[in-house]
């Protein structure tokens, strides 16, 4: 409980923060329908997960939401109930486990060399989080915006904080209504921060 209070307290603060510093269109002005470019490439994980399913997160999945930005993290979302074959298939690939993370779940090297981070949760969104995926232009399924946002709430950290601003930002109308339905059914408390990230979004990408 400790350590949540300090994730909100942080969120808040820096919240505060940019409302004092934000300036009117200060971030890319470029369309939304022109931001899915994929520079970085993904490693095969369809190669690898041929039972498990699963979403890209992390630092690969904004960039379906708001324009690219250069990232070395890869990591996927697993469902708990789902993870059965999870490490079988992982070791039949010649992939290599590392360790534990320290926001939670284990990291495995992949034959390439690549650090895949793999988040198993048991959250109640997390099933639909898979099952409502979106394939990206690289062909793997990409967790959907609303559920993305609520894993950076929860993770709290200053870039997590930093890219659901400029998500929504350049999110229309529709998603945001989506975004806050789901925010509503499972962290009701977070509303008015997320209704404040909107709003810095917005003012970022010059559409307030």
């Amino acid at each position: 409980m400790h350590l949540l209070n300090d994730k909100i307290s942080k969120r808040k603060f820096l919240i505060r923060m940019a409302k004092k510093k934000i300036k009117k269109g200060s971030g890319s002005q470029i369309p939304r329908d022109k931001q899915i470019q994929f520079t970085q490439k993904l490693p095969k994980l369809d190669e690898i997960l041929k039972e498990t399913p699963y979403v890209i997160v992390s630092g690969m999945a904004t960039r379906m939401y708001m324009p690219e930005r250069m990232t070395l993290d890869v990591g996927i979302l697993v469902f708990s109930d789902e993870s059965s074959y999870l490490d079988k298939e992982l070791e039949d690939s010649s992939c290599e486990y590392v360790g534990p993370l320290s926001i939670g779940g284990v990291t495995w090297k992949l034959p390439e060399g690549t650090m895949l981070d793999i988040i198993v949760s048991q959250a109640p969104w997390a099933e639909n989080a898979i099952k409502t995926n979106k394939i990206g232009p690289d062909g793997l399924p990409h967790i959907d915006l609303p559920f993305l946002v609520i894993m950076k709430l929860e993770s709290g950290r200053t870039q997590d904080i930093a890219d659901i601003s400029r998500m929504l930002g350049f999110a229309d109308e529709s998603m945001l209504n989506e975004v806050r339905s789901l925010i509503d059914k499972y962290m009701p408390d977070e509303l008015e921060d997320l209704e404040s990230l909107i709003t810095l979004g917005k003012l970022e990408t010059s559409q307030n």
